[in-house]
């Protein structure tokens, strides 16, 4: 894939809209860009599945993961004024959440633009102007004047997804990425960048893909996908967030342009040890930056496809940072070298290696 395609495909997966439960536009769209470079299907949680050409069944299979939904909202009722009450799809810090852009997708598919409704300054008390905003009190404005417009005019009504309202951007002089949902539309694009390098190559494994759903709400379409692959091995692309800009350079273990981070462990998740230093020197031999983190927070789709049946799992993480907020930056360069990576341990594999990551001699 050409650099120019590989932006494209960035900006475009970024742009597409995606709640937890709500990933249909999401799954079609991964479908549209694979097609040609495997068998595809959709099941019905919209997790999405390619089997490559070539596969045959005898080999080892490889699954590779990302998730396809970022973190919304949903409508939980329409208040007398019209506003919306909203609850949380994934994990939201209430003080990101005030004044943002969204659109809400209402009855009939189409996305409205809204505001998360804040008060104006002039009439907070001081108390409110050093509060921590709380989710439950929050509103979201779609320009309505009364409950009844918001429900049959605007056709927005209780169930409704919301999504962060922004256009991905690309800085060819700094070679980064401006804009949503980078965890994880950014791992989506990478499966589709390692299918097309991996176009046409004989492999010594049968790879499978899966582009899982509602990993924000707990890693849920993971559980389904890892069941109908049974991988024998599994890499897992995420979105992972920085700590650059507040930690210090020692601890400090994802930076932009700093390359794909393997992680250690996070609360979900401990990696096979043995893939996981594998991957570490495949990065090392290729000349390919990169990091190793241990983290103290998060979780990620490897803990339910590692829980399945066992299968050696690692997860290449593409630097973001301020994830779970509405706007993002990652680095082309980062995206390229964890395509790369994945890459060059896909070649690599076969069933003796494979093998060797379960301790048999």
């Amino acid at each position: 894939m050409q650099e120019i395609e590989e932006i494209k495909l960035v900006q475009q997966f970024s742009n597409l809209n995606g709640a937890p439960g709500f990933e249909m536009e999401v799954a079609k769209f991964f479908q549209q860009q694979v097609k040609n470079y495997g068998t595809t299907k959709i099941d019905g949680m919209f997790n999405s599945y390619v089997s490559r050409h070539g596969n045959t069944g005898h080999r080892p299979v490889v699954q590779m993961d990302a998730h396809a939904d970022s973190v919304g909202f949903i409508t939980q009722a329409v208040r007398p004024n019209g506003l919306l009450k909203f609850v949380p799809l994934g994990g939201w810090a209430p003080t990101n959440i005030p004044a943002m852009r969204v659109r809400v997708r209402n009855r009939d598919g189409q996305y409205i633009k809204g505001v998360v409704a804040t008060k104006p300054p002039h009439f907070m008390s001081a108390a409110e102007k050093n509060s921590v905003p709380q989710i439950e009190n929050l509103s979201i404005d779609v320009g309505s004047t009364s409950r009844a417009e918001t429900i049959n005019d605007f056709k927005i009504d209780t169930g409704c997804p919301i999504v962060v309202d922004a256009e991905c951007e690309y800085f060819s002089n700094t070679r980064m990425f401006f804009g949503k949902d980078f965890d994880n539309r950014v791992g989506a694009a990478a499966l589709v960048d390692t299918l097309n390098q991996l176009e046409g190559k004989n492999l010594n494994v049968d790879l499978k893909v899966a582009l899982s759903t509602q990993e924000e709400v707990g890693t849920r379409g993971a559980q389904v996908t890892v069941r109908n692959i049974d991988p024998d091995l599994a890499i897992v692309f995420e979105g992972c967030p920085c700590d650059d800009t507040f930690s210090p350079d020692w601890l400090a273990q994802t930076g932009l342009k700093r390359g794909p981070m393997l992680r250690d462990m996070d609360t979900s998740f401990i990696a096979n040890p043995l893939f996981e230093q594998y991957a570490d020197d495949i990065a090392t031999q290729n000349q390919i930056p990169h990091t190793r983190s241990v983290r103290t927070g998060g979780g990620v789709n490897g803990a339910p496809i590692l829980y399945y049946r066992g299968a050696p799992t690692i997860v290449i993480g593409i630097p973001v940072r301020y994830e779970h907020t509405a706007f993002n930056w990652s680095s082309l360069d980062d995206f390229q070298n964890a395509v790369q990576l994945a890459v060059k341990i896909i070649e690599s594999l076969d069933t003796e290696v494979i093998n060797s990551f379960n301790g048999a001699e």
